[in-house]
């Protein structure tokens, strides 16, 4: 008699676990219709630039490149918020303060690699030889993406751009970052004033961190800065914390798709697996020059047989090897 009454009792624990097994199911699949349609929706917003479709570019080449560039505009900032953010008056126009090549290869980690503004190329279009960071101001995004790819060659799949302003409310919507320095950083003129150590940075001490040039050795210490950041910003945006808090994560999708433009051919998706690639630790390297030069432009830097083997390998689809990078002597 005892196991024909326990029937009924198995019965109704069956029926309560495939009731919990449907409502996480359902829970699940909404989620995931949730989650794409707000890409879409987001999608729909940002901002796009022409940046990679004109003839006679390079073919595919193994791997995928993101050109990331950030830039010293100041559109849509007021008086006031200069000022808090310490970037100085609107001179017009637009320059590329950073440019980073954002490298996954075959096999092997993603890495960020910095592009010395300073490096003396020949810019396409019979524009002659100048500092790499004067094609953008020449002739925009497209300009500057070809301009890489003529020297690198090196396919370029996928373009983003950001400026002053976007940059610092990316970071708030965050809720700020998580860097570390070796010293303390003081620079007046970006706002900037760090102690050693690790610690919490909110905008506008990420953004005179990213600018400040006021170290003795110039723009390499300042690109080690903007990779480090820009690592942090991307590892804060794929952290739990950020993902399952809509608090957090949707005033930084509202920022990114402010604050970005990207090519007319790219999504929220391809942002999204940017960021996914970037999780961990991905390897820092700036390409390497040939050395100092005096060119028409000043104070450059040359292009050397070692900047040609780094790029070699970039269009091969490889890894990039850290003890090819140009780091030494920063302080990062």
């Amino acid at each position: 008699m005892g196991p024909q009454r326990s029937r009924p009792t198995k019965r109704r624990r069956l029926a309560s676990v495939r009731g919990v097994v449907s409502l996480a199911l359902i829970a699940l699949v909404a989620a995931i219709v949730a989650a794409a349609g707000g890409l879409v929706y987001f999608d729909g917003k940002l901002h796009r630039v022409n940046a990679l479709s004109f003839a006679g570019r390079i073919g595919p080449t193994p791997g995928t490149n993101w050109l990331v560039v950030g830039t010293d505009s100041r559109d849509g900032l007021t008086p006031a918020e200069r000022r808090k953010l310490s970037t100085g008056p609107d001179e017009g126009g637009a320059r590329t303060d950073t440019m980073m090549l954002i490298s996954t290869p075959t096999s092997g980690k993603t890495a960020i690699i910095s592009i010395p503004r300073d490096l003396y190329v020949e810019i396409p279009n019979g524009y002659g030889h100048h500092k790499i960071n004067a094609a953008f101001n020449m002739g925009g995004a497209q300009l500057l993406v070809r301009t890489v790819e003529s020297i690198s060659g090196v396919h370029i799949d996928h373009y983003a751009e950001i400026g002053f302003g976007g940059f610092a409310h990316v970071v708030d919507a965050v809720g700020g970052i998580h860097v570390c320095l070796k010293e303390p950083l003081r620079d007046p003129k970006a706002g900037l004033r760090l102690k050693a150590g690790c610690q919490d940075i909110n905008g506008r001490q990420a953004l005179g961190l990213v600018r400040s040039r006021d170290f003795p050795n110039a723009d390499l210490q300042r690109v080690v800065n903007q990779r480090k950041v820009f690592a942090a910003l991307m590892a804060k945006a794929t952290s739990p914390g950020v993902l399952l808090n809509p608090f957090r994560l949707l005033p930084f999708a509202n920022g990114i798709v402010d604050a970005l433009t990207v090519d007319t051919d790219d999504r929220s998706w391809n942002l999204l697996a940017l960021a996914w690639s970037l999780r961990g630790s991905p390897t820092m390297a700036t390409v390497p020059t040939g050395g100092p030069m005096w060119s028409q432009d000043g104070d450059s830097l040359a292009i050397g047989s070692n900047t040609e083997q780094f790029f070699a390998r970039l269009a091969r689809g490889l890894a990039v090897d850290p003890g090819t990078s140009n780091d030494g002597g920063a302080i990062g």
